[in-house]
């Protein structure tokens, strides 16, 4: 068993940040349902920005706002502007094809990678 790449959303733009909040990462419904992403998973955060690297969960967030939000102790590590990778993994016994989306400066889909 290898854990694989599963999902992977490439260059969206961090449009919130809420220390406050109580972990995770909100992210748009249409992206989530595009690359499989589900609510509670676990997901792998890197910032092209700054390069900080972070492990959280997923939140729903309403369809076509293209909202990114960093929620609670991320908002530290992430800031509203940065350009991120947001990547979800499987443990598969064999390879498997990952659903990788491209978006734009607005966090809308472009294309499949």
């Amino acid at each position: 068993m290898r854990w694989v790449l599963r999902s992977k959303i490439h260059k969206v733009t961090v449009t919130q940040a809420d220390i406050n909040y109580v972990g995770s990462i909100t992210i748009d419904e249409d992206l989530m349902q595009k690359t499989g992403l589900w609510p509670g998973e676990k997901v792998l955060v890197a910032s092209n920005t700054t390069g900080a690297r972070l492990e959280t969960y997923v939140i729903t967030g309403a369809r076509n706002s293209g909202i990114i939000c960093m929620n609670g102790a991320t908002a530290h590590l992430i800031k509203v502007g940065e350009e991120i990778i947001i990547m979800g993994f499987e443990l598969s016994d064999k390879p498997i094809t990952p659903k990788i989306i491209l978006v734009d400066k607005e966090n809308k889909f472009v294309e499949f990678l």
